[in-house]
């Protein structure tokens, strides 16, 4: 997506990967509860803003050169606009996957959600759990066994059995997939959501117990060094 024209874009072709991108853009500026049926009039308004475009240009110019992770993509021929090893917001995850409920982005609060259009479980983890945001049942024992190998619980509820848990385990034959997202803390030092690191694809390694079930899940791609570093810490 270019930011640079002076004509204002064109709402994408629906279902189209740069749809998406639209989509992501208006999320992290903070339009996300708008309708997506109003991409149009938004992206009209923004393009309109050119002080705020051209802001918007030099800050990703600026981040674009203190990236020190390899981000690649996860779909580079496809729809989905998401790289391994690159951070987003939830409602960045959500926009990329095209998750649409009631005409709007969908709301969750949930740290696991089935994209059924992409066949794919994204499983949200916080590894820092403070007392104040998770209770006794949602404190899962989520960490990096090592820079491949991920141990994760499930929600409370799900059994070995169920449709979801069996979904997990045979996720390589039934042809989902599964994508780990990341984050060391829930908020920042200035109480606004902290964004996850994509980890990229997982394959279920092993797993065992019921309600929650524990899953040890093996990334694709190693997690970066100083990412596992973190990772471990935060996890304690």
């Amino acid at each position: 997506m270019c930011f640079g024209g002076g004509a204002a874009a064109a709402p994408a072709p629906p279902g189209s990967r740069e749809e998406r991108l639209q989509w992501m853009l208006l999320a992290a500026l903070g339009q996300r509860s708008l309708p997506v049926a109003e991409m149009r009039e938004a992206l009209a308004a923004f393009w309109s803003a050119r002080s705020l475009r051209e802001e918007l240009v030099d800050l990703l110019d600026v981040l674009q050169e203190r990236t020190r992770l390899d981000s690649r993509p996860m779909d580079a021929s496809g729809v989905l606009p998401v790289h391994s090893h690159a951070t987003y917001g939830l409602s960045e995850i959500i926009a990329a996957f095209g998750l649409v409920k009631n005409g709007r982005l969908r709301e969750t609060r949930e740290g696991v959600i089935w994209a059924e259009a992409a066949a794919t479980d994204l499983l949200l983890v916080t590894l820092n759990k403070a007392d104040e945001d998770y209770s006794a049942t949602t404190r899962y024992e989520d960490y990096p066994i090592s820079p491949t190998l991920f141990h994760w619980e499930s929600q409370s509820g799900t059994a070995t059995t169920s449709p979801t848990g069996q979904r997990y385990i045979n996720h390589v034959a039934r042809g989902s997939k599964v994508v780990l997202f990341v984050r060391e803390n829930r908020k920042d030092d200035r109480g606004e959501s902290n964004p996850y690191l994509c980890l990229g694809p997982a394959r279920h390694v092993s797993h065992r117990s019921d309600r929650p079930m524990q899953i040890v899940w093996e990334l694709e791609r190693a997690m970066p060094a100083e990412i596992y570093q973190h990772a471990k810490v935060a996890a304690g």
